[in-house]
């Protein structure tokens, strides 16, 4: 199972603190209020869409479902809820309405005169810049909440059809390029990542250092996968501006996947104080959760859906929760957490693939493989064509041996089109193609990618590829050090329980395969089915 990610977080306008301006009183993930702005010029409104690449999830909290699991396999009863996630979804779809009828009428008059007053401030701004000839538009000008919708292609028409009538809008031309990366992520269309590239570079050239650009390069290099590069453009931008929230995220992010735990730590306190909300919000919790403390991370991400008022946000941060909850082998509470999210946006990717994932692990597999099938149908990225082919293979049917390895064909097809569009897909490679591919390949992957950053989840995977290829002395120390910062990942201790019984190590074995079990029992349908096996063999030769 591929690592969990902050792909998918939606675009959105957040204004920027400039002279003489305060920072609103909110609440930061730490439980404080922040102070006062320094009085630097911050620069216009930054918009930020989700960054990262293969770990950068925030897990959320966990309830105790319970998981119906049968005392011969461990594997759950059939629960006959049939429509029950949607009838979940129709209910708080429900609520939710109710509550967003109110705050439109609140707050709907004071946005309108907002963008009036940016816009027409944007516009002047620039023309004074540059003597006045051609009005240079500034980033305010073109709202990155055109992104923030629900069709994000519409968006991008709009936003290109602007920059058609105004070429030299370099905040547009920004909010545009962060616009195909997220198309790129959310959809699958992986040759839009060159177009965002240059989309960027052209912002730049209108305005070198600006730092809405920088930060788009920072969260382009991310998705790409080249964490290095990502640190340093963020760094880059805060120079500009230390309160951009795209970058001061992005930092965290790329801090995360490059392994520097404790930085990115400091990086997370750094960016709390400065822009407190639900961007910030989710990696504080990531960060926590990476140490092994659910609790924080389960509060901080309950307050950044209680500070969600966008469907975006809302879904994006409702899915951080399922994800955590089903983490933690709470299926019932992640199913509702994925209701949320999809009465918010009901074609959100990340929560038909999680709640298909959820709905595996309780038992119900027949809903799983019709969701999953949806998705791959529209999106077929790495994980869910991974899960989909092992849910096939599980159920055994005539044909299913084929389908699943049409499934695992289909990742290697995935993988060289991300190469060919700059992505560096290694850790995808070294996951999929050690349990469903090229051994050998798996292991090159892996190697390559312990090389560049050095995380719990690259540790994993070349701990495992080594495993497959049969080198269990030399892939016990990997296994270990994937465990050693309290991050409670059932996938990672299944894997190093399984190293430990091939090197010999019983005792450790069964600890780490009965973790992993009590955390989270459906964590894969094969992999769950493989630790059980391998724990009653255990259990025999004692």
């Amino acid at each position: 199972m591929a690592p969990r990610t902050n792909d998918g977080e939606p675009e959105r306008e957040r204004p920027a603190s400039g002279p003489g301006t305060t920072a609103p009183v909110t609440e930061t993930a730490s439980g404080e209020a922040p102070g006062e702005v320094p009085g630097e010029a911050a620069g216009p409104p930054t918009d930020r869409p989700d960054v990262t690449g293969e770990s950068g999830h925030t897990e959320t909290p966990a309830g105790n479902g319970a998981t119906g699991q049968t005392e011969e396999t461990g594997d759950t009863e059939e629960t006959g809820d049939t429509g029950a996630d949607e009838d979940r979804v129709a209910a708080v779809r429900r609520v939710a309405a109710a509550g967003r009828r109110r705050r439109s009428v609140q707050f709907g008059a004071c946005a309108a005169m907002l963008a009036v007053g940016l816009t027409a401030g944007a516009i002047a701004f620039g023309a004074v810049r540059d003597g006045g000839a051609t009005p240079v538009v500034a980033a305010a000008a073109v709202s990155p909440g055109l992104l923030a919708g629900a069709d994000l292609s519409t968006g991008i028409a709009s936003l290109q059809a602007h920059l058609r009538d105004q070429p030299r809008d370099f905040g547009g031309w920004a909010t545009l390029g962060l616009g195909y990366v997220e198309q790129a992520r959310t959809q699958g269309d992986l040759s839009r990542y060159p177009q965002a590239e240059q989309a960027l570079k052209r912002s730049l050239a209108l305005r070198p250092d600006n730092d809405q650009a920088l930060a788009g390069r920072a969260a382009l290099a991310a998705a790409r996968h080249e964490f290095g590069d990502a640190l340093a453009y963020a760094d880059r931008a805060l120079e500009q501006n230390p309160y951009n929230e795209r970058a001061l995220c992005s930092r965290i992010d790329a801090l995360v996947e490059l392994g520097r735990y404790e930085e990115a730590s400091a990086a997370a306190r750094t960016a709390d104080e400065r822009r407190p909300g639900v961007p910030v919000f989710t990696r504080y919790a990531y960060v926590h959760e990476l140490r092994g403390d659910v609790t924080t991370a389960r509060r901080v991400l309950d307050q950044a859906l209680a500070a969600s008022t966008t469907p975006g946000d809302i879904a994006y941060v409702a899915t951080q929760l399922g994800q955590l909850a089903w983490n933690q082998g709470a299926y019932d509470a992640a199913l509702t957490h994925y209701a949320r999210a999809l009465a918010a946006d009901e074609n959100y990717l990340p929560a038909l693939e999680g709640r298909a994932r959820a709905q595996a692990a309780s038992g119900r597999r027949e809903e799983a493989i019709q969701g999953l099938e949806n998705v791959v149908a529209r999106f077929p990225l790495p994980g869910p064509l991974v899960e989909l082919g092992e849910l096939y293979e599980a159920r055994g049917g005539e044909g299913d041996a084929a389908k699943a390895r049409a499934q695992y064909r289909l990742v290697d097809a995935w993988t060289a089109l991300a190469r060919a569009n700059g992505v560096n897909a290694d850790l995808d490679t070294a996951l999929a193609a050690a349990d469903h591919g090229d051994e050998a390949a798996a292991l090159r992957a892996a190697r390559a990618e312990w090389d560049r950053r050095r995380t719990v989840h690259t540790a994993d995977a070349l701990a495992w590829a080594l495993h497959v290829n049969g080198k269990d002395d030399e892939a016990l120390p990997y296994a270990r050090q994937a465990t050693a910062t309290g991050y409670g990942n059932a996938v990672l201790l299944y894997h190093r329980g399984v190293i430990e019984r091939a090197t010999g190590h019983p005792d450790e074995a069964r600890t780490h395969l009965t973790a992993a079990l009590e955390l989270n029992p459906g964590f894969s349908v094969l992999g769950a089915r493989e630790a059980r096996t391998a724990l009653k063999t255990l259990e025999a030769a004692k």
